[in-house]
């Protein structure tokens, strides 16, 4: 009697191939919760501040100010743009300043316990952000030292998932899994929206109470079953580099002795390695360009994710929920893009390239959403993807198969633990950008949403150009006159 077809399907996979989606599963969920623990943020802001004058009145409600008797104190305030800005600095500036230590802590401490902390902790100073509603606190300082303490501790996460989906999955279709992976960025953002939208109109409290629980909840599936090495469970390490043989580095570059002085031979046991230091991972060729680049790409990201709901309520005229919604659309086409640029760059194998394109090509597109975009529902809708896909491709591309092909570059002569560290450099950089990037847009939106346009526009063009050396060395090797091999080994 022959099998039926659903067991012939599950036993024709490997135990190793079973092992290995259960993981990048694993992962997917605990960085969609992270950023779905991120977003309400941006939703609530519109019903934080509000034109009142367009809001009814309850009868029992004996107030003679119409303009902002139904805004959160102290939201209330003309200079509110500027108070939401200091709420997502708080937030980003202690993501960018604690993401360059979580790096090396990471790889230093369990990444099962680490991210079940983190994951917990963020849980917690989400939701009590949230209980600021019930209990009913209009405090500034309060608001804002619940976002830096989860910026802090959200810093656990980034690292923590790359390093293990790292020791799980070779260079050979890294682009492609890690695009499709990295999906979780935008479907987080996606779920995240959705959730705090439903409550924002009624209770924004919720809005962080229920995503604070679904990122605890993920904490405790964490501790029960993440598994971080191959190796822990009998299953076969994959293969970081295309060739068995030893690569020199380029000329001019850092040579393996030079970045490896004080720490242990490729003889020694993996007990033994150990991890590397951050200049040592600064002299990894490749990461100072691509770190300064996701500067600039990142501060354009998280400006929409922070701003675009307020920039659709008030342009296009929609109520906090349905601008909250529509704002997921540029998140969907940052899932298409994400996984573009993967397929590309593996078939290619011009990572930089890849980047400087989308990056050349999203500039006039946001130009062309800013003039155009609100012209209509269908047009919106089309805008809105295009450019989440041209922004957030090189984003997605650099922060997992960029950070994952330089953390297990050959010139690191087999040591592993160096993932954490350039994972955390590289992000840690690009979150300098994110904190930059909404609070210019808090000081310029005053003076017109065109102004941060133009500013978005000029950081993309700059992220593009601290490229070029890269890319024109990839140019080259298609030409005949570099190296034959693909990825970074001649960055």
């Amino acid at each position: 009697m022959s099998l039926a077809p659903g067991i012939k399907l599950a036993t024709s996979f490997s135990r190793d191939s079973w092992y290995r989606g259960f993981i990048l599963l694993l992962t997917f969920l605990f960085y969609t919760a992270y950023h779905l623990s991120r977003k309400p943020i941006s939703i609530v802001k519109s019903q934080l501040h509000r034109n009142c004058s367009f809001v009814v009145k309850p009868v029992d409600l004996n107030i003679t100010d119409n303009v902002t008797w139904c805004d959160w104190a102290p939201f209330d305030q003309d200079n509110y743009q500027n108070l939401f800005g200091w709420l997502d600095n708080c937030f980003l500036v202690a993501y960018a300043i604690g993401m360059f230590l979580s790096g090396m802590f990471c790889e230093r401490l369990p990444l099962r316990y680490y991210l079940t902390v983190g994951m917990l902790s963020s849980g917690v100073f989400t939701a009590l952000f949230g209980l600021g509603f019930y209990w009913n606190i209009h405090s500034l300082w309060y608001f804002c030292f619940m976002q830096a303490m989860n910026g802090l501790v959200q810093t656990t996460g980034w690292p923590a998932v790359v390093a293990c989906v790292g020791n799980w999955f070779g260079k050979g279709k890294r682009g492609f899994i890690m695009g499709v992976w990295n999906s979780h960025t935008s479907v987080g953002n996606i779920m995240g929206s959705l959730i705090a939208g439903a409550f924002v109109s009624s209770a924004w409290g919720m809005s962080f109470i229920v995503p604070g629980i679904i990122i605890g909840t993920m904490g405790v599936i964490c501790f029960f079953f993440l598994v971080e090495r191959p190796e822990d469970v009998n299953c076969s390490p994959p293969q970081h580099h295309e060739s068995p043989e030893s690569e020199p580095l380029l000329g001019g570059s850092p040579s393996s002795e030079e970045i490896f002085s004080n720490h242990t031979s490729v003889q020694a046991s993996e007990e033994q390695v150990q991890a590397i230091s951050f200049c040592g991972a600064l002299r990894i060729p490749g990461v100072v360009e691509f770190s300064l680049c996701l500067l600039f790409a990142k501060l354009v990201s998280y400006t929409f994710l922070y701003w675009l709901p307020l920039y659709i309520a008030n342009v296009a005229h929609f109520d906090p929920k349905a601008a909250g919604d529509m704002s997921t659309l540029f998140d969907v086409g940052g899932i298409v893009g994400g996984i573009v640029a993967g397929v590309i760059s593996d078939s290619s194998g011009g990572r930089a390239t890849t980047c400087c394109v989308m990056l050349i090509v999203a500039a006039p597109m946001l130009f062309l959403y800013n003039s155009f975009g609100q012209s209509g529902v269908p047009t919106t809708i089309g805008m809105l993807l295009l450019c989440g896909a041209l922004v957030n491709g090189p984003y997605a591309l650099i922060t997992t198969a960029v950070s994952a092909d330089l953390g297990t570059h050959e010139c690191l002569r087999g040591n592993a633990r160096a993932l954490s560290t350039v994972t955390a450099i590289i992000d840690g950089t690009g979150s300098i950008g994110a904190a930059i990037g909404p609070l210019l847009a808090g000081l310029i939106s005053p003076t017109g949403w065109n102004n941060v346009f133009y500013m978005l526009i000029a950081a993309d063009l700059l992220a593009c150009l601290l490229l070029s050396r890269l890319v024109f060395k990839e140019v080259r090797r298609w030409c005949g006159h570099g190296a034959r091999h693909r990825g970074f080994k001649e960055i």
